[in-house]
């Protein structure tokens, strides 16, 4: 079975201070505690702008040896008519110094709007933009696709060929594609609901866990939503899973009870 990873989108949020981090704990304290409770956390602030790259290295610093930084890339890249003429947003923002987090350093999340459709010559254009080193250093990508039209044997195929993973996702309006189309799994799982106290019931957290196990082993979950009758190998696979949206001030606990199960 490969590594998992599970956790949840970044680590400031008010909430979280009543339902996840001890009572006072300084902000300066949060990313330590996140790491000391999850294994990988989804950076949602390089989305909207630049880091340091004394940023990302103090980030790095902050957390236990095998916790993973996966970052959603600026909106720049991604919110475009054209996608493939993004080249020149792409490598600024691959080169802002991401590259410091090292080996903590997980995926790139490329995510769509959702009202981008499905065009064979800009994705396949967009894919071959994205690069497969930074100083050095290897690059993994995954593209969350936010439209109906990317359920497409055609999109699978263009994921698989260029190595980028295509992101589940399990939300009630997005689409959700199962194929797996890189070396790795990257699952956003975005329907925590306030009433459970762990967003999940426990039934529905074992049925996740055992998707997540599966993937790691190298399986093809059955009963989840694929748009190629093409399997992937059967081998086994990294797991990137995060718990984003729904009822957030759950994410934290239905995080920690699938890193629970996972480790069974």
């Amino acid at each position: 079975m490969a590594s998992i990873h599970i956790g949840v989108g970044g680590w400031d949020y008010e909430p979280w201070r009543e339902t996840f981090y001890p009572p006072k704990l300084a902000k300066a304290k949060q990313l330590e505690y996140v790491g000391a409770h999850l294994t990988a956390t989804e950076v949602n602030a390089t989305y909207y702008r630049s880091q340091k790259p004394e940023t990302f290295a103090r980030w790095a610093q902050t957390v236990p040896d095998g916790f993973r930084f996966a970052l959603k890339a600026s909106r720049f890249c991604t919110n475009r008519r054209v996608l493939g003429e993004a080249g020149e947003s792409i490598a600024r923002f691959c080169g802002q110094g991401l590259t410091e987090l090292g080996d903590k350093l997980g995926p790139i999340l490329w995510q769509l709007a959702p009202t981008k459709k499905y065009d064979p010559d800009d994705i396949s254009a967009f894919l071959a933009l994205l690069p497969t080193r930074q100083d050095g250093i290897a690059l993994r990508h995954a593209i969350e696709v936010r439209h109906e039209s990317f359920r497409s044997a055609d999109f699978v195929a263009q994921a698989r060929a260029a190595g980028v993973a295509i992101v589940f996702a399990h939300h009630d309006t997005y689409p959700e594609i199962a194929d797996q189309t890189a070396g790795f799994v990257y699952a956003r799982l975005q329907s925590t609901r306030a009433e459970e106290p762990t967003g999940y019931t426990s039934a529905e957290l074992d049925g996740w866990a055992e998707v997540i196990r599966g993937w790691a082993s190298g399986e093809r979950p059955a009963g989840r939503a694929y748009a190629s009758n093409v399997p992937a190998s059967a081998e086994p696979r990294e797991v990137f899973a995060f718990i984003i949206s729904g009822a957030k001030e759950r994410n934290p606990a239905a995080a920690m009870a699938l890193i629970e199960r996972t480790a069974r």
